[in-house]
Formats: C-alpha cells, structure tokens, sequence
C-alpha cells in the first residue's frame, strides 16, 4: 500500500550519445580478495540507492492482462531510447547500498517523510469522484473512464514482448478448498496493516467512525485469509481506506474478465463506485458495507476457481500492482524503521538514495531482460530493486548489501514480499540477498560470470571504486549490460591504460524529472555493453 495518491506524468525528450570505442587492450585479471563476507538467504526486494560499493538503483514492474500481454505505464518497447512515456508514475522508491562502507539517506529524510513529500507517485491511485457523492454526474470528468475497466486495459497497454516462459499463479494460491482443508493450512504470515495504523499508535477514527467501530477485513485474490486493517487516519500511517479502495480496483481490473468485475468496477452501481461515494460522504457503515460486499463476491469467484484460471492465462503482473505490493510490503516494513537508514558514514562511498519504481522498470525494459534471465544489484540496500525485477519480470534476482541496518531491513522486507506475493497469488522470481562488500562476496562474484543484467548505483563512489567495479567488469559475459548513473568510460583517460575503454561500449541516456529520490530534477545514466 502506499501513502501517496498522485501521479505523475512527464514527457521529456531523450537525448541518447552512444561512446564506443574500439581499441584493443589484452585482458586483465581482475583483483578481487579472497576472503569472503557472511551472507544471507534469498531474499525478494529491489530498491535502488546511491550507495557504496553495494549501493543500487532499482524500481521497476510489468504488466500483465488476461489477453497474456503485459501492460507497461512507462516506456513502449518502441522507444526504448528514450524515457518518455511515464503515464502512471508510483515515485517514492528508496536507493540501496552494499558497498565497502555503510550506506547513507541522501536526503536525509526519515522514509515516511521522505515519501510523503512525494505523494505525487506512490500511492494507490483511486478513482476521483466529486465531494458530491449524491450526484453521479458530478465531479471528475474522467471518473467514468476510470471505472471502466475496458478503457482502462487500453490506456495501459504494454507494447513489450510477452513472456511466454513465466508461470504466473504461486503454488500456494488458494483454489476454493473447503473450510476445514483450509484452517490446516498455514497462512501466508503477512504483517496486518492494524500492526502498523491503529488507534494504539494514536491514529484517529476515519469516515466518522467510532473507536469499536474501526475494525475491517479485507480479502484478497490468492489467499482464505484476510488482512487486519483499522478505518483510521494518522500522519504518516497507511491509509486504510484509500489502501482498501486501491486493493478492490486492482483486483477486479487484474484478475477478472470485464463481465466478471462488472460487478466491482461498474460506474453506476460496483462496489468500488459504493466504497469512493462513502468515502466522500464520510459514511463509515456505507464504506463497511460495501467492503463486506466485495469480500463476499470475491470469496464467491475464487471457490468457482476464477482467479486460478484466469492467473493461468497470464504471463506478466501490471506495472500498477507491481508497484503496489512493492509499496505495501515497504510500508509494513521498513517505513516504521526508516530511522535505521540515517545513519551513515561521511565521506564514504555509501550514499543512501533509492531510484523510483518507474526507472527501474524503463531500465528493466531497455535491456530486454525476461524470467530465464539473471538480474543482479551491486549495493542493494534495503532490497527496493531486488525485490522489483523478481516481482515485475519473474526473474532469478541478486542483491549485495554491506550496511547492517539496510540488511536487517532487506530481510524484513523479503519475508513480506513473500507473504504478500502469496496473498495476492502471484509467483515471483527467486530472490537472494547477500551481506558484505560485493568485492569480496564469493557467491556474488561468481554469479556475476552469468548476470544478464547488472545495476551499480555509482553516483556517488570514488574513482578507486569505480576501478575495481571495472576490474570485475571483466568476468562478466559477453553481451551482458551494465546500469549505472555515471560512466566508467572517461574522455580523459588515455585508452592505453583504461580497461573500461576496450571492453565496454557505453550508451548515455537522459531520464526524467522524478526518477530518484534526491532530487526532482531530469539527470543522466548510462547501459554500458561487455564486449
């Protein structure tokens, strides 16, 4: 879930350099110790950070539709040199660090702050309807539009390539078993949102609720079981009700055909349309009773074994979900702990920054990269990007983080990630996460011989990191690319004695406005190519 309710819609044109350079140079032997650092199980969470030598960039999603294409909000497959198109951008992502010395903030926001100040992009979006709730003709004249689900499939069209090969349905979804089968089966483990927003962490009732009033539960497409939320408000906190309302769209818009979610997305009389006007009207009874509504409709199509079925007609999740469970898993997690991140190291390579959701998934889309692949992030702090490219694109995903704090809350993310994936249904990549210098992590350097893809959040490391970076550039397979916000190519070095030069063929990019968390300015990246 996310705190934010905007979006975010930039189109600036791209400008594209291309720097090859075709000098031969014999290879050298990368130095690397061999000592290696402890690490750490699978882990699924990918963020993106300006950090040392561990630090990585990464947000990124897919979508899927019943049609077995994927939706994209981003950038087309057609114009994959620019970063344009950003339709629906879910911006307060997070930048990681696994680098030789701890990561910092580069904000130096706490997270939910820091988010806050984003709003524009990473909350559900919902529909807008006008504060006149008794009139359906009132308000948002694109509020129809937002409803219908066959206008809105059209607007997210993704024009990239479907992944025959993902398998989309997790094992563990739940397919319609009776009620006792289902009490001996254990549940998917999630944190409740009543954990982390309730009336004990001095949140206030919403839509005029009384404090006994406030309990819910909310269901979802891929488990029995349902989650905790509390109708509350408070700075900060997750917003139940927007939370809610976000969950019964991209359900109803994800998992079913247009006449199976008529039922929720109908603009005169679905369950979404009841719910937004009891919002607005502040109408606790009506908004419970239209919760109760979609609970029991859904419940109704999973025993039928509707969402199994239509899951299994499905080769990739929509950018828009992919963005969301990313988002709840986050501020379930590392949100109420964001305080961990602040502690940093002047002066070092480890600067905590995060690159947003719609950036990692342009760079997930640029360089082709599909479930059979392998996506590794070299700093990958709290998980961000990780976590993203095995969510989004169903693949075998690596991140190296050497920051304890960021580490801690990796692995609290990648245990959230996996219940969350469960409760919604949907069947990741797998995900590792490893701790220590990424120089040194013998698991790290030796699937780096196979990565397809790998990201390097340098914009803030030094020279001398950047050198090593190349040397163990040299491992890496022909054809793989490289992320990273500052060239390892410099115009001043003589080729002679610049490894970078004779083995990489370096692309310049340019992205938008909103695509890290620094700042809110356009800037510059690079894909360099191992040649």
């Amino acid at each position: 879930m996310s705190i934010f309710n905007q979006k975010s819609k930039f189109k600036i044109k791209t400008e594209i350099r291309t720097v090859r350079e075709t000098v031969e140079r014999p290879k050298l032997k990368a130095s690397t110790s061999s000592s290696s650092i402890p690490t750490t199980g699978s882990s699924q969470h990918s963020n993106a950070r300006i950090a040392g030598a561990g630090s990585s960039l990464s947000r990124a999603s897919s979508t899927p539709r019943l049609n077995g294409t994927s939706h994209t909000t981003s950038t087309s497959s057609s114009a994959r040199a620019s970063l344009t198109k950003v339709t629906s951008i879910s911006t307060a992502r997070r930048v990681q660090s696994a680098s030789p010395n701890p990561s910092i903030n580069g904000d130096g926001r706490s997270s939910r702050k820091r988010r806050a100040t984003k709003a524009s992009s990473r909350s559900p979006i919902s529909p807008h309807f006008s504060e006149d709730s008794d009139s359906d003709s009132n308000g948002d004249e694109n509020w129809e539009d937002n409803l219908d689900a066959r206008k809105r499939r059209k607007r997210v069209h993704d024009e990239r390539p479907v992944d025959l090969n993902r398998k989309l349905r997790h094992p563990k979804i739940w397919k319609g078993e009776d009620a006792d089968q289902v009490e001996r089966i254990p549940g998917p483990g999630i944190i409740h949102a009543a954990k982390v927003a309730s009336l004990e962490h001095k949140c206030k009732p919403a839509l005029g609720l009384k404090n006994e009033e406030v309990a819910v539960r909310l269901q979802y497409p891929g488990a029995r079981y349902p989650e905790r939320y509390e109708l509350v408000e408070g700075k900060d906190k997750i917003d139940a009700v927007k939370d809610i309302e976000k969950v019964v769209q991209l359900a109803a818009s994800t998992y079913l055909t247009d006449e199976e979610g008529k039922i929720f997305l109908d603009h005169q009389t679905g369950i979404l349309r009841k719910l937004v006007k009891s919002k607005n009207r502040s109408d606790g009874p009506g908004f419970k009773a239209a919760l109760r509504e979609y609970n029991d409709e859904l419940l109704k199509l999973m025993r039928k074994g509707v969402i199994v079925r239509n899951l299994d007609k499905m080769h990739g999740i929509p950018r828009e979900l992919v963005d969301f469970i990313l988002d709840q898993v986050y501020d379930r997690t590392v949100a109420p702990r964001v305080e961990l991140l602040a502690k940093y190291q002047n002066g070092s390579d480890n600067v905590y920054g995060e690159l947003n959701h719609p950036f990692i998934s342009d760079i997930l889309e640029r360089t082709n990269l599909t479930s059979d692949k392998v996506f590794v992030d070299l700093g990958s702090g709290v998980g961000n990007v990780t976590l993203q490219a095995a969510l989004e694109i169903g693949c075998e995903s690596w991140g190296c983080e050497m920051m304890e704090n960021a580490c801690n809350l990796a692995e609290a993310q990648y245990d959230e990630f996996l219940a969350r994936c469960r409760l919604w249904g949907v069947k990741p990549g797998k995900v590792r996460l490893e701790r220590g210098d990424f120089r040194k992590n013998e698991k790290i350097l030796e699937v780096l011989k196979r990565a397809d893809v790998v990201l390097v959040n340098n914009q803030a490391f030094t020279s001398q990191l950047n050198d090593n970076l190349v040397s163990m550039f040299l491992d890496l397979k022909i054809g793989c690319k490289i992320i990273s916000l500052k060239t390892f190519v410099h115009d001043n070095k003589n080729a002679e004695n610049d490894v970078a030069t004779s083995i990489l063929d370096v692309e310049h990019l340019t992205y938008p406005e909103g695509y890290v968390s620094w700042t809110g300015a356009s800037g510059t990246y690079c894909i360099s190519t191992r040649r």
